[in-house]
Formats: C-alpha cells, structure tokens, sequence
C-alpha cells in the first residue's frame, strides 16, 4: 500500500519540476523581453570590402594617429595600420584602426569600449 503511494507521490514531484524546468525555459526564451541590441551586434568587416572613396574619406577624417587598443602609433613599429570597417545594422559604417591585427582581437573583446573612446577623439577634433 505504500509503494502505490510513494510511486505517485515521485510522479507528482517529477511532474512538478517538469512544469517548473519548462516554464524557466520558456521564459529563458522569451526574447520579445531582451534588452535593445547593444553596439556587440555589430561587427568588424576589413576595409578592402568598402569603397576606396569611402575608406580614403574616412581615413582623412579620423579622429587619431594612435591605436586606441594599445596607445601605439598607426604607423609605427608595428608597419601601416590595420584597418577594419565596424558595421552595424541601421547604422552608418565606421572606420577603425589598429597599430596590428593583435590589436583587432582585442577590440573585438570589449567594442563599445573602443567605440566610444573613437566618439571622444573625434568629438575634441
């Protein structure tokens, strides 16, 4: 008499974590409440897939000779500078430039970081 009670006193347990582990994945999924995309939905293209006017423009027009990854110069040691065109659903394109590809991976850790340290540079020029 009591193995039929324990048994569906399991289930019910059992059932009742199912229920609970469904509902938290649902809402887990439930993306129509995730937050607006932040500046990580963007992405870094190279600069050789945007026009040649653009890119001379944009280079004419950047706010630093410096690498804002690592403070070094665009044109140091390290050769030319490296650069990348950061695109963003909705958004204008964006040049940035690195002293070296070392440089592209970590921007790519922290972009929103890198973004508006470019914002504040070309603000003051």
């Amino acid at each position: 008499m009591q193995k039929p009670a324990l048994f569906l006193l399991a289930a019910l347990l059992s059932a009742g974590f199912g229920l609970q582990s469904a509902a938290a994945a649902e809402e887990h999924h439930n993306h129509a409440d995730a937050p607006a995309a932040s500046v990580s939905a963007g992405k870094l293209i190279p600069a050789k897939e945007v026009s040649a006017d653009w890119l001379k423009q944009a280079q004419a027009a950047y706010p630093s000779d410096e690498c804002f990854v690592s403070g070094e110069k665009l044109a140091g040691d390290m050769g030319g500078p490296v650069d990348y065109v950061w695109r963003q659903e909705g958004k204008p394109d964006r040049l940035v430039r690195f002293c070296c590809n070392h440089c592209v991976k970590d921007f790519k850790k922290a972009p929103e970081k890198y973004l508006k340290q470019i914002d504040e540079a070309a603000a003051k020029k």
